[in-house]
């Protein structure tokens, strides 16, 4: 189908919104990415995006903006998500909306959070404010596709990530490698862009093998950017406390079915008999507000969600380098989505659909 003129104008500016919203990733937690342009006569006029939780929103900074409020009345305000209608931390963007008298508003999806979920929309209209929603839909609920996973299936958006050899190992067999340490596989461009992914992400996961042998930070030191909550499953309890997890840098979880268990630095959480371990972590962190975890522990922790159906997105890194044996690699049956090359290792992307 072709576009009409007024389509691919509403498209443009949307995409504009798009654009400015991104720049909330990661800073947002727990509200979603949102972004805000106003529009007079074809021309931008404001602009705005949400910064921070407690901040303002895209709407209201947009409208702020705008340097002639006399032409509100005759402008569009384009936004990728429903404006809220409830009382917050701020007061709702939908009467902001109404007070300025603002002609049209254009959103590209609806807000499937249950104090929003097509009321903003609703407020709008009652007041005459002419509404079309679904510009660049696909792409707004892509976006904020974490906030809605966790609104609409009650758990977080799940990330698997790995990297494995041209052989399909993850790892070597550790009894037979120098000082017991990992061997990469990937170069320095791919570590930094898993560093920046961190950033992006409220809670990052491994077991508590990946936690013995490697002794993990999880916190980012290749970009600049919050550290992710760190959460280790220790089913028995005998993690060595002396890890890195336990340093303080950054908030830890541990989950156990060992109620002795005790770490520094660190909120312990029981798991109860007979409890599934990977549900019990995903309902706690659905109380906890948690909406993202990257799961970025061996294969037998990424096999379990793989073969609960339980990940939303995998991203897997292949190297350069053959280890003839040692740990296999997690396989996949999806065929990847998207396809990037970094220098001596490849990024491959799947999505669980």
């Amino acid at each position: 189908m072709q576009l009409t003129v007024k389509n691919q104008q509403h498209e443009l500016f949307m995409g504009r919104c798009l654009q400015l919203a991104r720049n909330g990733e990661g800073l947002t937690w727990p509200n979603p990415v949102v972004g805000a342009v106003v529009v007079y006569q074809n021309q931008i006029i404001g602009e705005g995006y949400h910064r921070k939780a407690g901040g303002p929103h895209a709407e209201v900074i947009a409208i702020e903006s705008v340097k002639n409020h006399d032409l509100l009345k005759e402008s569009n305000l384009y936004v990728n998500l429903e404006p809220c209608a409830h009382f917050g931390k701020t007061p709702p963007c939908a009467m902001l909306i109404q007070q300025k008298k603002i002609a049209t508003v254009v959103i590209g999806c609806v807000d499937s959070f249950s104090e929003v979920a097509g009321k903003g929309i609703a407020m709008l209209k009652a007041s005459g404010v002419n509404v079309l929603s679904g510009v660049l839909e696909t792409e707004s609920r892509e976006l904020n596709r974490r906030f809605f996973t966790f609104h609409e299936k009650k758990r977080p958006y799940i990330i698997l990530k790995w990297a494995a050899t041209q052989d399909g190992f993850i790892d070597i067999n550790r009894t037979e490698g120098p000082g017991n340490r990992p061997t990469w596989i990937t170069n320095e461009h791919a570590r930094r862009l898993v560093h920046l992914w961190r950033t992006r992400e409220m809670a990052i996961l491994i077991g508590s093998n990946t936690a013995r042998m490697d002794n993990p930070l999880l916190t980012v030191r290749g970009w600049c950017g919050p550290n992710p909550i760190r959460i280790v499953l220790d089913r028995n309890g005998t993690l060595p406390p002396n890890l890195a997890l336990f340093n303080g840098e950054s908030q830890t979880l541990v989950f156990t079915g060992n109620k002795d268990v005790y770490f520094d630095n660190s909120e312990t959480i029981l798991i109860p008999d007979n409890t599934n371990p990977i549900i019990a972590i995903l309902e706690t962190l659905y109380k906890k507000g948690i909406q993202s975890l990257i799961v970025e522990g061996g294969s037998v922790l990424l096999n379990a969600f793989i073969d609960m159906g339980l990940w939303d997105e995998a991203r897997v890194f292949t190297g350069n380098q053959w280890f003839t044996n040692g740990v296999v690699s997690p396989v996949l049956k999806n065929k990847p989505v998207q396809f990037e090359k970094f220098g001596n290792s490849s990024l491959f992307i799947y999505r669980n659909n």
